[in-house]
């Protein structure tokens, strides 16, 4: 049976947590920008979303200025 030898775990060790050391002031910045950029996208998409409403409601009332008996009302 293989027995690890001293030497071999610590080198194992200071391997995983010098990888660690090197990636981790890289993962919060990435998680960070990930998580802004589906905020960014949500309030596009609600923006987006009120004016197309917005566009359509004032289309559906025709134009205020003209007398009653001119209006063309979008159907």
């Amino acid at each position: 049976m293989f027995q690890p030898t001293p030497v071999k775990v610590v080198t194992t060790a200071v391997g995983v947590a010098g990888g660690s050391a090197l990636i981790a002031p890289v993962a919060m910045p990435v998680l960070h920008g990930l998580a802004g950029i589906a905020v960014v996208g949500f309030g596009v998409f609600a923006v987006g979303s009120l004016a197309f409403k917005a566009a359509g409601a004032l289309n559906g009332i025709g134009n205020p200025l003209k007398p009653k008996e001119e209006r063309k009302v979008a159907p």
